[in-house]
């Protein structure tokens, strides 16, 4: 089992851009010395919580401050983008990574950005878009024909080559054919990542449902690799979960009741589930009321929290309840106190990933 990190980010309205980007830079930096495999980097353009629209800007100055960790973007939304202008910015970035990087795409899921770019998510219309995007894109990156690609929600031209003045399209990514793509998935047995399973796409399972539900995940993905008449490799499958250690268990416990990620699902993640209806992900008893999801709750049931020893007991315990996944994907949050969220995750790579070098 390797781990990794994903990261929205998580601030509070009012922080200051600058010094926010500031100390996300500097998580990276520092999980890239502990050794850490990799990390995804959200986009959103009108989320203020989670405020980097611009996951491959943030990831080109994050290649230059790192060494070995691999990065990647989660997801790029493809309906806030022309894919033609997309395909470009993210061959360019793999250029710039030498391959360090992996293409997280996928359909966006916050509100406020659908409205910009005018998709209304009660027609789907944003997930067959994405699909036919990304299609573009690899079919631009693979064997771009000159001509013009229509669409309902993009228009552009390839001209035709011409040596003469030395125009075409030229730009291709560093990793042939294509970046490894990866997807992530909420509902059961979710759709997304039948399509991954089919496509040979990475599969990641989002933070926030129990593990009854992201078993239906890796059902999905078995689906869909067996429609294409593949085999699933669970050695691909993400995991993401909210991951904090400290020296005993009543002490991380304390910490997550008394700080930031308190606040930040308190505050953020609870309330916009449940403005957007979809607050039962959450829940082990769909017939739960809405009040029952609390803090409290989600530390019992969803997240690993404790000492080093319950720590370990925990992620096996996911593992053995999900039959097996390759990278356990530590979510990130403002890192207050610093001391502290350092210590966590120097113990969970340092101490506690040896232990659990059986899990293959």
């Amino acid at each position: 089992m390797d781990l990794g990190y994903f990261t929205m980010p998580l601030h509070p309205p009012g922080s200051n851009i600058t010094e926010t980007l500031d100390a996300d830079l500097e998580q990276l930096v520092t999980l890239d010395q502990l050794g850490y495999a990799e990390a995804w980097i959200g986009e959103h353009f009108t989320s203020v919580w989670e405020n980097i629209p611009a996951p491959d800007l943030f990831i080109a100055k994050a290649l230059g401050m790192t060494k070995n960790i691999i990065l990647g973007t989660g997801v790029t939304c493809m309906p806030n983008h022309n894919p033609f202008m997309i395909a470009h910015r993210i061959a360019l970035l793999d250029q710039l990574a030498h391959g360090r990087f992996r293409w997280g795409v996928g359909s966006g899921g916050y509100v406020g950005d659908f409205k910009v770019f005018g998709f209304d998510p009660e027609t789907g219309e944003h997930r067959s878009m994405a699909r036919d995007a990304v299609e573009v894109v690899l079919k631009m990156w693979d064997n771009p024909e000159p001509g013009t690609y229509k669409h309902k929600h993009w228009e552009f031209t390839i001209p035709e080559p011409d040596e003469a003045i030395g125009m075409g399209l030229h730009m291709r990514p560093y990793q042939m054919p294509h970046p490894p793509i990866a997807v992530a998935g909420v509902s059961p047995r979710s759709e997304t990542l039948r399509l991954a399973g089919e496509r040979g796409w990475i599969p990641m399972s989002i933070n926030l449902v129990p593990s009854e539900q992201v078993k239906t995940h890796w059902e999905a993905v078995e689906e869909g690799a067996q429609r294409a008449g593949r085999t699933a490799d669970r050695s691909l499958w993400r995991i993401a979960r909210e991951i904090y250690v400290a020296d005993t268990t009543e002490q991380a416990r304390d910490d997550m009741l008394n700080g930031v990620v308190r606040r930040d699902f308190d505050e953020y993640v609870i309330p916009l589930l449940n403005a957007m209806g979809v607050l039962g992900l959450m829940k082990l008893d769909p017939n739960m009321p809405d009040s029952e999801v609390t803090v409290e709750y989600l530390m019992d049931n969803v997240w690993i929290v404790g000492g080093p020893d319950d720590v370990e007991r925990q992620i096996r315990e996911l593992y053995d309840e999900v039959g097996g996944f390759g990278v356990l994907l530590a979510m990130g949050h403002e890192w207050q106190p610093k001391d502290k969220w350092v210590n966590s995750m120097t113990v969970l790579a340092k101490e506690i990933l040896p232990r659990l070098s059986d899990l293959d």
